[in-house]
């Protein structure tokens, strides 16, 4: 359930992106992507991984981001999300590109 909402999150907010920033697109994108993030490592692990002492920065940026689409102002509420969403998920990435790296050593899609 977690996967997939988080799947439809980062959906709807593709789509509100690609169409003008349409703020209620981009305000239920967050909101899914959100509650599938709670779903997937738990509330009290949600709650801890933002509000640790050092991410204090970007989870501000990433909710006052939230609460700016939500006063639908999409394209800085945006603006502000990605900079909170990277300082928040900035020692994820090294992980996700690693993974996306080993995707070279399955057989079919090393031939691709």
């Amino acid at each position: 359930i977690g996967v997939g909402l988080v799947g439809f999150g980062l959906f709807f907010l593709l789509f509100g992106i690609l169409l003008y920033f349409d703020s209620v697109l981009l305000a239920f994108g967050n909101l899914l992507f959100l509650s599938g993030l709670v779903f997937i490592i738990g509330f009290r692990r949600t709650f801890t991984f933002f509000f640790q002492r050092p991410k204090l920065k970007g989870t501000s940026f990433f909710f006052g981001g939230l609460v700016v689409v939500l006063m639908r102002w999409p394209i800085l509420g945006m603006l502000l999300e990605a900079y909170g969403f990277i300082s928040l998920f900035r020692s994820f990435f090294p992980v996700a590109f690693g993974f996306l790296g080993s995707l070279a050593n399955i057989p079919l899609l090393s031939q691709v």
